[in-house]
Formats: C-alpha cells, sequence, structure tokens
C-alpha cells in the first residue's frame, strides 16, 4: 500500500478499480482542516483525465509493472507499432495511451515499455530526444528586449516554442515530459 505523502509524477496506482498514472500532484493545507491532495490522473486504458482530491494519509495500491525495452517502429492512422526488443514481438499501441508522447516518436527511436502480463500499458520515452525543425518562420535580430520565442513546427509535426535564434533544418533538444524546448543539439 501507498500513502498519499509517497506520491510521484509517473507513479501507477489503482483507484476506483482501475489503473491511473499519476500526471501531477500538489498538497494544499487549508486552516483548521486536514490537508488534502489535488491530483491530476490519466486512466492507462482510455486516457481521460481527472482531477481527483484525497485527503492526506489515503492509502492506494501501488501496481508494479515489469520494464521492457522497446523500440518504435512506424505510425499506421492512430495506431503505433513498437517492437519488444528482447523477444522480437511486434506491439500495436493506439493514440489514447500515447497521449501526447505520440507526437516526439521518431522511426526506430527507443524507449521503454511497461508490461503487465504480454499486455502493454505505458510508453516511457526517454528524458528528451533530438527533432529537426521542419519549419519556423526566421527570427528578426532586435525583435525583443529579452529572449524571445517563436512557434516551430518539428519533423515529427509537433509544435513547440524555440528561441529566435533556431531556423529551419536545425536540430533541437525537447523535454519529452513537458515538451518544451532545451538546448540545439
Amino acid at each position: 500500500m501507498i500513502t498519499t505523502s509517497q506520491f510521484s509524477r509517473g507513479l501507477i496506482i489503482k483507484y476506483e478499480g482501475q489503473l491511473f498514472e499519476i500526471l501531477e500532484f500538489q498538497l494544499v493545507k487549508m486552516q483548521q482542516r486536514q490537508p488534502i491532495v489535488r491530483t491530476k490522473l490519466r486512466n492507462i486504458k482510455t486516457g481521460n483525465v481527472t482531477e481527483p482530491a484525497f485527503r492526506s494519509g489515503d492509502k492506494f495500491e501501488e501496481i508494479y509493472l515489469d520494464e521492457k525495452p522497446i523500440q518504435y517502429l512506424y505510425r499506421d492512422g492512430d495506431r503505433f507499432y513498437f517492437m519488444d526488443t528482447e523477444s522480437y514481438h511486434e506491439v500495436i499501441v493506439s493514440k489514447e495511451l500515447l497521449g501526447e508522447k505520440a507526437g516526439f516518436l521518431k522511426e526506430n527511436s527507443e524507449a521503454a515499455g511497461k508490461f503487465s502480463g504480454e499486455e502493454l500499458l505505458l510508453v516511457q520515452l526517454p528524458s528528451s530526444v533530438a527533432l529537426k525543425v521542419a519549419q519556423t518562420e526566421p527570427g528578426i535580430r532586435g525583435d525583443t528586449a529579452k529572449g524571445g520565442s517563436k512557434p516551430a513546427v518539428l519533423e515529427t509535426g509537433v509544435t513547440i516554442k524555440v528561441p529566435l535564434f533556431i531556423n529551419t533544418g536545425d536540430e533541437v533538444k525537447v523535454d519529452t515530459r513537458t515538451g518544451e524546448y532545451v538546448e540545439r543539439a
């Protein structure tokens, strides 16, 4: 059993009979009341996000999953194809399971898959990936007093904010957890 004081991002718990991944959590202390923990949970099966609040000290069942290395092969519509690099079995994943992470997948990239038996429940990408900028407007020198940012479309189709000095064709590092620009690769 795990209590609310042991919550961390990415932890998987059983809540209302279903598996949820903790996306965010915050302890809120109220005057003359018991503290509560506000959370943002993503249902592993459906991808739906809920925001329940729990009393401090509530207990939950922690779910342990087997972690195996997987490799992203290709995409076909809303289905993503991965290969288990240990057994060479192909695993098909829906877009709902990946969520926002789908925008940071490049063919033949490595990831970690969390399995319950033979079923893939969660795909964990590296903390940052290097992607090429497919399209961005040129930055105009002297645009801002401080550093500015502009939108850029990456090779995978996802749009992020990058500094003004980044041009089309540059390779940038992106944090897969937040979807933010880290540095030039």
